[in-house]
């Protein structure tokens, strides 16, 4: 599992609950990276409200889950429509353990 969390405190976030669940997480600070770093991946968990993750998960090859800003209604419903798995920030970080389990 990939995820793209440039923000340390969503790292941490991301972190605790991947060792809890003894999933195997690779973090990428930056986009540039995240194609490479999801090859082969079989999820990719990504901050939607970056500028460019939406082109960056574009034929990744892996369901993507994405999260934004419950208020970014225009940034989660582009990502809908491309076929990303989007949630308000809140109910990603609630429903990242069941995530991380599957």
């Amino acid at each position: 599992m990939v995820a793209f969390a440039p923000d340390l405190m969503d790292r941490s976030r991301l972190a605790a609950p991947a060792a809890t669940a003894r999933a195997d997480l690779v973090l990428v600070g930056r986009l540039a990276d995240l194609a490479e770093a999801a090859a082969g991946a079989d999820l990719v968990l990504v901050d939607l409200g970056r500028a460019g993750a939406l082109d960056a998960v574009a034929g990744l090859g892996a369901p993507v889950v994405g999260f934004a800003a419950h208020v970014d209604e225009a940034t989660l419903a582009a990502a809908a429509s491309a076929g990303v798995e989007a949630l308000a920030r809140s109910v990603f970080f609630r429903r990242l353990p069941g995530l991380l389990g599957e």
